[in-house]
């Protein structure tokens, strides 16, 4: 009896996978490429095998992860599909688990408003509302606006997606709370990653500063996780932007993504 657990600890990877491979080999539904021709038209710009790589992934994505509706919104393959596809573009060409601590998508209508306690600069404790069009939480949620959600897939070139933007942050929290260090292949490239980006952060916090314009959102310099999470999102929609004004930049979400968008334009 003793061996049971070690062997379930042994052979569960085997099991994953092997559910996965079935999952993958599965014909994609029609109907979701319907989906995704109107929802997503992004992947119009993918080369042909990671189109079908894309569709994999997706077959995985949505058997794994519980979508849940809020505020009333029943949630149904359109939302399951156009959010899956955005989520798994990030980890396309990547050794991934599929979002490993994820275990639910949560789904509102349109903006959400989220209540934050902070305390100001004399200790004074402060409740602040504010209205998100997303989040990201390292206990396996992420929560999406559905319009904005669609808005961002709808248009592919102007540098915002929200849902990028936290599927981002939940490859940053794979490593624990996110800091802008997400997991990288080997533990050489941490140092140059630390340097390129942390150059990069320095100076679009001082832009911000300065209030001087940027292809990168101010958002990008409240900290180093929103940073690698508003640059992910410019790396998938402006490649060509992006490559030329931040050429070392670009080449490190090049790797690490493994992916090149700009060869797809």
């Amino acid at each position: 009896m003793g061996l049971l657990p070690v062997l379930w600890i042994v052979g569960q990877p085997w099991w994953i996978e092997r559910r996965r491979k079935a999952l993958r080999a599965k014909p994609f539904p029609t109907r979701w490429r319907e989906i995704l021709k109107r929802r997503v038209p992004y992947v119009r710009l993918l080369p042909a095998d990671l189109q079908l790589r894309l569709k994999q992934h997706i077959q995985v994505f949505t058997a794994e992860k519980a979508f849940i509706g809020c505020n009333g919104l029943r949630v149904n393959d359109d939302i399951r599909v156009t959010i899956a596809a955005q989520a798994c573009l990030l980890i396309l060409n990547r050794s991934s688990a599929y979002y490993p601590k994820l275990r639910q998508i949560l789904v509102y209508p349109d903006s959400f408003v989220v209540e934050r306690d902070h305390t100001d600069g004399l200790g004074v404790a402060h409740r602040a509302r504010q209205v998100l069009a997303g989040e990201s939480w390292s206990e396996g949620q992420v929560i999406l606006s559905w319009q904005d959600t669609l808005h961002g897939a709808a248009t592919v070139d102007d540098g915002q997606n929200v849902a990028i933007h936290e599927f981002a942050h939940q490859l940053d929290q794979e490593t624990g709370s996110a800091n802008g260090a997400p997991l990288l292949a080997r533990r050489a490239h941490y140092q140059r990653w630390s340097r390129v980006l942390g150059d990069e952060f320095a100076a679009l916090q001082a832009r911000a500063a300065r209030g001087e314009p940027s292809l990168f959102s101010d958002y990008g310099a409240t900290d180093p996780a929103e940073f690698f999470a508003v640059i992910s999102e410019v790396f998938f929609e402006q490649p060509a932007r992006m490559a030329e004004a931040h050429p070392d930049l670009y080449g490190e979400l090049s790797q690490f993504y493994q992916l090149d968008p700009l060869s797809w334009r």
